[in-house]
């Protein structure tokens, strides 16, 4: 025969408080407990302070499942992201996710490794109904994002720090071709003339323009191109070992005067192959520019050139995309600043 005291125990356990156990406690209706869990509800601060506490005395939280089914927002993001060997992606997710939960979004962090998993995490995001999936990364293309589209399933499609060509997404990234015009302009205005450019992936559907633009610009000016070297991932050791496989038969004659790289982890690698694995002296061998502007290139061992994303406001373009407020056509236009340091 079952206790009665265990019983009774194990139903108090299982037991939810409602908002109507609230609205008892506190003395108004349940239509004023919901509203006092909404930020943007007109509501005395004397009756959502009295609703609060009432609220903490029972342990209540409303149930944000059920809110969102009763209205057009989840406040949930999804943000998928794939090369985590690039240290910018922690610095991107920290001033994302803060920014979204100040203005009252919450964050579902997906790890997707390949193209299936990219795919796959999309129409998961649309079975959890977030209000939008926030692209970080290299490891997707026009077809997956084309599937999620096609299907309806994602209400809206964001790209973030990439330009992307599919028309179905919203790109929200720095401009690319003005960084690179600043660092080129740097660059020559510096006295180099032997660049080597050290790029990342060269992804076909969300790229960066890093390369083509320096290039291009280099071209224009000197009436040559210069020599470029692509990483398949933003990862320092990678970096390290392309450098050094490339450098270490050639003679000084032979060696550029300055690598410019894509990213600040590309740069890491290169300052490190430079000096531990060639011997040679940065910045009065071969100067190393970055991109970025990582805490880690501050660090006395970097010390290193870069340009800085003005990541706060693009994550501020970014809520202002989930609140439909945003001009599309200059989110891909935002605009960073030199950093100059020892390296170049």
């Amino acid at each position: 025969m079952e206790d009665r005291t265990d019983k009774a125990s194990s139903d108090k356990a299982t037991y939810q408080v409602t908002a109507d156990d609230v609205a008892k406690l506190a003395g108004v209706s349940r239509w004023t407990v919901n509203r006092a869990f909404k930020k943007e509800a007109s509501i005395s601060a004397k009756t959502r302070e009295k609703v609060m506490q009432a609220a903490d005395t029972l342990g209540y939280l409303p149930d944000l499942l059920a809110a969102s089914l009763a209205s057009d927002r989840s406040n949930l993001v999804c943000l998928m992201v794939d090369d985590f060997a690039n240290p910018h992606k922690l610095v991107m997710l920290e001033r994302l996710t803060r920014i979204l939960r100040k203005h009252g979004w919450d964050s579902l962090l997906v790890n997707t490794a390949n193209d299936t998993e990219t795919s796959a995490a999309l129409m998961s995001a649309s079975q959890r109904r977030v209000d939008a999936a926030v692209v970080i990364g290299i490891q997707f293309n026009d077809s997956n994002l084309a599937t999620a589209q096609g299907a309806r399933r994602v209400r809206k499609l964001i790209v973030f720090a990439r330009s992307s060509e599919n028309p179905d997404t919203i790109s929200v990234c720095c401009d690319d071709v003005a960084a690179m015009d600043t660092i080129t302009d740097y660059v020559i205005e510096r006295g180099y003339r032997k660049p080597l450019f050290l790029a990342g992936p060269q992804t076909s559907s969300a790229h960066l323009g890093r390369k083509e633009t320096f290039l291009r610009r280099w071209s224009n000016e000197f009436g040559q191109t210069p020599d470029f070297l692509v990483a398949d991932r933003y990862d320092a050791r990678l970096a390290y070992d392309l450098i050094h496989g490339t450098f270490v038969d050639r003679s000084v004659q032979d060696l550029p005067d300055i690598i410019v790289c894509e990213n600040d982890a590309l740069a890491m690698g290169a300052v490190d192959a430079l000096r531990y694995g060639l011997g040679l002296r940065v910045p009065e061998d071969i100067a190393v520019t970055g991109f970025d502007d990582i805490p880690q290139v501050d660090s006395p061992n970097y010390k290193i050139t870069t340009y800085r994303q003005p990541l706060t406001a693009m994550a501020e373009g970014l809520v202002e995309i989930l609140r439909g407020t945003a001009d599309n056509s200059a989110l891909n236009h935002f605009r960073g600043q030199l950093v100059v340091r020892e390296s170049a």
